[in-house]
């Protein structure tokens, strides 16, 4: 089997895809859905290499097979126990050879139908490569812009329940965009734009896509070209909010560390190479004795207001949404407006334009 496109893979037609690479490999990334049963282990893997280099190929070759027959075994013993005679399962490995021709060898004198990917794993990554590094961004980009703790990806996420076509980065990026925003590990650069590509590949060029504003990383994890610079030349909507509506919806998005003050206390120390000691002394100061609303009022109109403004490009302002308080209500009527202007904009594009709702 061959992928000549990423839209290949929703009509592979296999019942299981499966990663036959080591476990350390396929955390690193894998094809979407696809599970994970080794037919080496990383360390045997690694042990097969040594003998391999200082013994011979063909004591490594008897080794591996060896290994490689009993833990299929142990697949077929386990997870696959239950598998149906009619079962269609895909085989990948590195590149399409040895670990991959092995198991599926396997499985078809079992009785089962069952296909290789061509190029293993490598020419799936290659596909992924071309389409965030070689082609031009899919869609026209709007952003949604504004500052810290104006729950942007709340209303992103009301947009995109409403109908609207969204791009959410910080979740594919396990990440809200923060020094105080990491929490579960990010995954890799490589999973990051397999999730990355897959939406992208989903989505729909005749319509707009909204975007949060982010920098060109989110966390450890670094955006495209083609996508950054789709960013940077997209025109924004800014959300604006009152300080106080701003300080209370960030204490609820981050109460976790309210309760655990030395996590609160090494985020502040991250703050040290930007911040006067004398800033981050009272900061610290204020998360010690409770004092968490007056923190986070310093932090937005100290660091992150600052920051944001610095950071705002000169590039054009569709609409500004002034929100008087940043309830469900309020964030209900902001997802409404930004649907309306991307469904205009589609309009616009597509040459049927329509009067842009006030």
């Amino acid at each position: 089997m061959k992928l000549t496109s990423l839209h290949d893979l929703a009509t592979l037609g296999a019942d299981t895809i499966i990663d036959a690479r080591a476990p350390s490999e396929f955390a690193e990334d894998h094809l979407p859905g696809a599970i994970s049963l080794p037919v080496l282990s990383d360390a045997e893997r690694a042990e097969i290499g040594t003998i391999y280099k200082q013994q011979s190929p063909f004591l490594a070759r008897k080794r591996g097979a060896a290994l490689v027959a009993m833990n299929v075994a142990r697949h077929l013993l386990g997870p696959l126990s239950d598998k149906p005679g009619d079962w269609q399962p895909m085989v990948y490995c590195w590149r399409g050879g040895q670990r991959s021709g092995s198991f599926a060898t396997i499985l078809r004198q079992i009785g089962w139908r069952v296909s290789v990917l061509e190029g293993g794993y490598k020419s799936y990554r290659r596909l992924v490569q071309a389409q965030l590094y070689d082609a031009p961004f899919p869609a026209q980009v709007v952003l949604l812009d504004g500052g810290t703790g104006t729950a942007k990806t709340g209303i992103l996420a009301r947009v995109a329940a409403s109908g609207g076509q969204v791009l959410d980065l910080e979740a594919l990026a396990a990440h809200r965009g923060s020094l105080f925003g990491a929490g579960d590990p990010q995954p890799s650069q490589k999973l990051f734009e397999t999730r990355l590509a897959q939406a992208l590949v989903a989505l729909d060029p005749a319509r707009p896509v909204l975007i949060e504003a982010e920098s060109n990383r989110i966390g450890r994890l670094r955006l495209p070209p083609s996508l950054w610079q789709a960013m940077r030349c997209a025109p924004r909507v800014e959300i604006t909010a009152p300080l106080a509506a701003r300080v209370a919806h960030i204490l609820q998005d981050y109460h976790g560390f309210c309760d655990d003050p030395a996590r609160l206390a090494g985020v502040l120390e991250k703050l040290r190479p930007y911040q006067s000691k004398d800033r981050l002394a009272t900061w610290h100061e204020a998360a010690g004795e409770g004092r968490f609303g007056d923190l986070v009022s310093d932090l937005i109109l100290h660091h992150y207001d600052p920051s944001y403004a610095r950071a705002q490009r000169r590039v054009e302002t569709l609409e500004r949404i002034d929100l008087a308080d940043l309830s469900d209500k309020s964030q209900d009527r902001a997802a409404e407006r930004l649907n309306h202007l991307l469904q205009y904009r589609e309009s616009v594009s597509t040459g049927d334009r329509q009067i842009m709702p006030q």
